[in-house]
Formats: structure tokens, sequence, C-alpha cells
């Protein structure tokens, strides 16, 4: 589902030069330790979010930086912040003009793209080291419009389906489909009380489930030129399908939820399905709630069109044009992917390789997991590519997708129509006009 045809490849690093070239070569806050001495000869501040996962932070901070900190020189400072201040966070370093040399985004910040170095010659040397990119991170991070990649992404987050096993065997339901989604979440509901948990609200996790259901619908915010594409009949069904799943199975605290909670939904036994990265089994494991061993994971569910997901996260790293350390935050982000299959197990399979080749036994390594009951719970992410996309699917993630989702316009679009506040196409046609006009702003700026 991201495969990328030579003629959309970007204007300077298509396929084949990829080819060719590896062929020829929490809300605040809080500071870690630095992992170096005093007499360091160079300094890299870093920013990025707390992990879902506690062991990733582990293995990052006290294994792969101290490492890199004492091979090469440097006083490395890591900052992080909860999920949700990474915006505000950026806005105040473009404003200051000073900050961080290596900031983390969990989607594309292609808003900032005039803020940032032009990120080709890392992806070039990682291509040349570590083999080809996937297209899902080259889409996330490049402008065909202005030829620069406004950031590197390391890795993405898949989002498959988490369900309550116990409760979809006791109505014969497999959630396959959307259709499969509706006809056993209703029959879950008038059974047993318990809801579907898919989010209708102005944050991430909504934001990114609301687009995985258009895009298996056919629907779309852009075609794949970066033409708008949000006004369509496939639009129009995904809308009225929501509305009814909503009333059938759902219950109104889906339209103030924040990024945690499905996981607290679904680990309290209040839920029956939703859509969200492996942080709610995960979660579970790791404090051994009993529960979780009923929660299975399914791939994206499939719709009348495609079977598709978009990434939950998108790991991407910027450099600003501000930068103090430039050429420093290059070397650690090429030398980082080249730890990726350690990052890969630290992060318990969240984080999965924007440069496959990295981890070459992944098959092996999520097909028996020991910490999972049954061992083979995540060995539906081995065709994890096949099923998952990149915000701004079909096309790029350019900065019409990137202030849309920032917007909420999908999410509020949806719960209108949801909760009846609006007919679906009276909450489409406030929609298309709101991304309409965000569209000639960037148009203008000649960024799309």
């Amino acid at each position: 589902m991201t495969k990328t045809t030579e003629k959309n490849q970007p204007k300077n690093l298509s396929r084949r030069k990829f080819l060719n070239a590896a062929a020829t070569t929490a809300a605040s806050s809080f500071l870690i330790p630095r992992f170096a001495h005093a007499n360091k000869k160079h300094t890299l501040r870093i920013l990025q979010w707390n992990h879902f996962v506690p062991e990733f932070d582990n293995w990052f901070d006290h294994s792969f930086v101290k490492k890199w900190s004492d091979e090469h020189d440097t006083e490395v400072i890591i900052d992080r912040v909860g999920m949700t201040s990474l915006n505000s966070r950026a806005k105040a370093e473009i404003n200051k003009q000073s900050g961080h040399d290596l900031f983390m985004f969990l989607r594309p910040p292609s808003s900032y793209e005039d803020q940032v170095i032009n990120h080709d010659e890392i992806y070039q040397e990682c291509s040349n080291r570590f083999g080809k990119p996937n297209d899902i991170a080259l889409k996330s991070t490049y402008n065909p419009k202005t030829n620069k990649y406004f950031g590197f992404s390391d890795s993405y987050v898949p989002d498959p389906v988490n369900f309550r096993q116990d409760l979809w065997d006791d109505v014969g339901i497999y959630p396959n489909t959307w259709d499969d989604i509706r006809r056993g979440g209703s029959k879950i509901y008038q059974r047993h009380g318990i809801p579907i948990g898919l989010g209708l609200a102005p944050e991430l996790d909504s934001n990114m489930a609301l687009r995985s259901l258009m895009h298996s619908f056919g629907a779309s915010v852009q075609k794949e030129d970066g033409s708008l594409n949000l006004m369509t009949p496939q639009t129009l069904e995904a809308l009225r399908f929501t509305r009814a799943l909503y009333n059938e199975s759902m219950t109104e605290e889906v339209f103030t939820w924040d990024p945690s909670s499905n996981n607290r939904m679904m680990l309290a036994g209040h839920g029956s399905l939703s859509l969200n990265a492996i942080s709610i089994t995960r979660t579970g494991e790791t404090q051994k709630i009993p529960l979780s061993n009923r929660i299975a994971l399914a791939p994206a569910a499939a719709g009348p069109v495609a079977r598709i997901g978009v990434n939950h996260l998108m790991h991407i790293y910027t450099i600003w044009k501000f930068a103090r350390n430039i050429e420093g935050a290059k070397q650690f982000l090429i030398d980082y992917v080249g730890e990726f299959r350690e990052a890969f197990i630290a992060s318990k399979f969240y984080n999965f390789p924007c440069f496959p080749d990295t981890v070459p036994d992944i098959m092996q390594l999520i097909a028996k997991d020991p910490n999972a009951n049954p061992q083979n719970k995540y060995a539906i992410l081995s065709n994890v590519e096949e099923w998952t996309t990149n915000l701004g699917y079909p096309g790029y993630a350019n900065a019409v997708i990137d202030e849309t989702f920032s917007s909420w316009i999908i999410s509020t679009m949806f719960a209108d129509a949801a909760r009846d506040r609006m007919t679906p196409e009276e909450a489409l046609k406030i929609a298309n006009l709101k991304v309409r006009a965000i569209h000639d702003k960037w148009t203008a700026q000649g960024k799309v």
C-alpha cells in the first residue's frame, strides 16, 4: 500500500539513484543527565518525546547515547516532553531562533520547511550504508514541489486493530473488515454493554484512525498530485458509516478522548475494539494486567476499496537551520540508523524501521516474542508495509496535510456528523471549505 512509482519519486533521490548510491558506496520537559564529562569537545542537544515503552528510553539514553557520546567526544543533552507538547515547543524555538540541534516530531512537520536544513544528505549516506529507505519515510519527509527533505525518519509505528478476542469469539465475528467491525461491535454492545472505542476527538489517535477509515472507503484529503479530494461521494460514505457505527456500538466518551484514552479503555475492560499502536498490549504485559492476554491484534481493517491504515506515529527528526551543531546532528542520525536492530528490540517492536535492511531478522523476532501471550501475538505485523501508509496518502505529507491535521478538521467533521450536530453533507461542506482555505494559503507560498 506504500509502493511508490518511479515517476512519483523525489526529483533528486529517485529509486534508481538510491540503488546506484547503495552500489557505489509528560506535558512539561525535564532534563536527562548529561552523558559525558565536562571536558568534551562538542555539545549536542536533542529534544524528543517520552516513549510509550520506557525500556526504549532506557536503551537510548544509557546505551546508545552514552556510547556515541564517548566515540564522538560530544556532550549529549536530552530534553523530553509529553507528545502533546512537541508542536508548541517547536514554535517557541522557531520564535527564538534558538534551541535543540535535533528536534523530534511524531508526524511530518512540513509546515516548518523553511526553518530546517535539507536532510537529503542524511538519506543519501544512510542509503549508501544501510540500503534504501521505504516509501513511507520518503513520502513523510519530502516536498516534491520544493525538492527538499524537511526531515529525516528513522522509524514509524503501525496502527493495527486491538480487540478483545473473547468478546469477538462470543459473537462469532473476526474484525477483518469495517463491515465486520460494525456488525460485531453492535452485537457485543447489545449483549455485553461494552462499546467500540474509535476516537472522534480533536487529538492524534482520532485523527489517524479516521483517516485510515476514510482511505479504506476510497476517500482522502488530497489526490496523489496534491490537489484537493475531500468533497467526494467516498467521503460521504465514510461519514455515514461512522455515524451508524457510533449509534450502534459507541458511547459519547469518544468525543473527549486524549491520546491515551484507548489504552485505558481497553486495559480496564471497558472496550471491545480500538485502533492503536501496540502500546495497549505492551502496557498490559509490562504491568501484568491479566486482561491483556485477551486482547488480540489484527491488521488494519479492509473497507470497500482497500485494506489500509495510516501509521499511528511517524518518528521524524529535524535539524533547525539555526542549530549550533548541524554536522554532529547529521552524524548522530546516521549512526543511530546503524544501530536500529537494537532500537527495534528495545522498543518492543513499537518502532518499525524505515530502513528495513537494518533489521534483517525482523520476521523471526516478531514471530516469537517471550513477553507476549501467545508468543506469536505480534506476528500479524509481518506484512505491515503492505497495509500501512503515510499521512497525506496517496500524496506526500505536505504543509496542507500538516495544517489540516493540527487544526483537527477531519476529526471534527466526523464528530459533527456522528452526533447529528450536522448532516454528513453539511459537515463535509464545512470541512472542505476549511481545507480549501489552507490549500490556497500554502499554494500561494509555493509549498504545494
